[in-house]
């Protein structure tokens, strides 16, 4: 019984180990913190959020040439009273890797930046605010693609109070009285 379970741990760490060592040493890539930024209750802003791709991996555009490429998405959730608006991603570099040096892939390396844009309602209370998110994105190097991964997001956006619109008091009458 004891060989047994022996045996069996073995095994399950020798597959550990093997995981482990099946692509990337940790992420490949890494956010880097974001700026504080402030909206105005009702008008929307834009969060500017930089990313690194670890040297010697790439990562596949968010609009890779070929369906069967797993593109680089940003998710956002919608935190109670900010709408999330569009992400927009910068154009990937077109480049061929040996695996396939007939063909241009279209992938982000090294540094790259994803805006988001956040639109508080009018009745979302001033404060700061955690957004949370994930980047699910496929690395690669330049002999083999490793499966996809999902990278935690946060960032703070701080809600500001809208100015008071100044004009008539709608308790009164618009009508002249005489």
């Amino acid at each position: 019984m004891k060989i047994v379970l022996a045996s069996a741990l073995l095994l399950i760490s020798s597959w550990a180990a093997a995981q482990d060592n099946f692509g990337p040493q940790g992420p490949a890539v890494k956010m880097a913190p974001a700026p504080l930024v402030t909206a105005v209750q009702g008008k929307p802003a834009t969060v500017p959020l930089s990313f690194r791709v670890a040297s010697g991996y790439h990562i596949n555009s968010n609009k890779p040439k070929s369906e069967f490429l797993i593109p680089t998405v940003l998710k956002v959730d919608a935190t109670t009273d900010i709408v999330i608006g569009r992400t927009t991603y910068p154009d990937g570099q077109d480049m061929s890797f040996a695996f396939a040096p007939d063909e241009k892939l279209n992938v982000y390396t090294g540094d790259f930046k994803v805006d988001v844009l956040v639109r508080p309602l009018r009745s979302v209370t001033a404060g700061k605010y955690i957004v949370r998110g994930t980047l699910k994105y496929q690395a690669c190097d330049n002999s083999a693609c490793y499966p996809p991964k999902q990278l935690p997001i946060s960032f703070d956006v701080k809600i500001a109070k809208a100015p008071r619109v100044a004009g008539r008091n709608p308790a009164q009458s618009p009508h002249a009285h005489q």
